[in-house]
């Protein structure tokens, strides 16, 4: 593990400018900072409506009642908390130490968005051992959270992530972030995208990329091995390779892209060339997923 720190620090400020942004019903059933569709007893006056039978009198608006003769009840906007999972791909295709390293500071600033708003904020890792996730609400514990993602191990998980996933989740997400290349098959993102609908309301994947990803820059005879089965390939790097290579990885992508607009997923990616300020205060302003 490295001891230089994931981001800077002043970074918990500069996030402080920025809140999760969604459409999605709220879940949680305990107080937070965001308004719900239903009325509660936050300070937040929506409106006023007749009196009737069995409600709370004390609601009475008795300035109302002096100019109407009626009587109204006001009523209030409920606050409920937002619950956020971040879910973090740990197969070895992640282990590029700056798509793993990218990786890690998405999760931790994502989580930081979460804590520092007052909203409930689940974790997991998809590793080949399951672990209990970190569950925690309220900003005294950023620094807990900091810490599990700084010494998060490299990735090693060697099961596939896409159908390994749905035991990592719990099924009370607001907003399920999920951090991942995206690199397996498009027929298994097919079978898990079709499932994750019933554990959140909003499903936003970021697709971290790096740049020898979208234009590797290998030339002549090379022997790539393959980091999930260890299994060596001896190629000749020509132009027509690089083609097909170009052409495989647009398929895949385009494929990605129909998938999520097929379930209803969002899908951004993320490179790691932009560095992690580029991504949270430009890309996820633009793409409305931070406001």
């Amino acid at each position: 593990m490295s001891n230089e720190p994931l981001v800077p620090k002043d970074w918990a400020g500069k996030l402080s400018r920025l809140s999760i942004s969604t459409k999605s019903k709220l879940r949680g059933q305990h107080k937070g900072s965001h308004r719900s569709q239903r009325f509660g007893a936050s300070l937040d006056f929506s409106d006023f409506r007749e009196y009737t039978p069995g409600d709370d009198v004390r609601q009475i608006d008795w300035n109302v009642y002096a100019r109407t003769d009626k009587y109204f009840i006001k009523r209030f906007l409920d606050e409920q908390e937002m619950r956020v999972h971040i879910l973090l791909d740990s197969t070895k295709s992640m282990g590029d130490k700056m798509k793993w390293t990218f990786a890690k500071q998405l999760a931790l600033s994502i989580g930081m968005l979460v804590l520092q708003r007052d909203d409930r904020l689940s974790f997991t890792a998809v590793t080949n051992e399951k672990k209990p996730p970190f569950r925690r609400k309220g900003a005294t514990y950023r620094k807990a959270f900091t810490q599990i993602i700084s010494d998060l191990n490299e990735p090693m998980m060697t099961k596939s992530f896409t159908d390994n996933v749905i035991s990592f989740l719990p099924k009370d997400s607001t907003v399920l972030f999920i951090i991942s290349d995206c690199l397996e098959t498009i027929e298994s993102w097919e079978k898990l995208l079709h499932k994750l609908p019933k554990f959140a309301g909003d499903i936003r994947i970021l697709q971290v990329v790096t740049k020898d990803e979208l234009t590797p820059a290998y030339t002549g005879d090379v022997q790539l091995e393959d980091v999930e089965t260890t299994h060596p390939l001896n190629i000749s790097m020509s132009s027509s390779v690089l083609e097909a290579y170009e052409r495989e990885r647009k398929l895949h992508q385009q494929s990605l892209e129909l998938l999520c607009r097929k379930f209803g997923a969002k899908l951004l990616q993320v490179n790691t060339e932009d560095g992690i300020s580029h991504t949270m205060f430009h890309q996820l302003l633009r793409a409305n997923w931070v406001q």
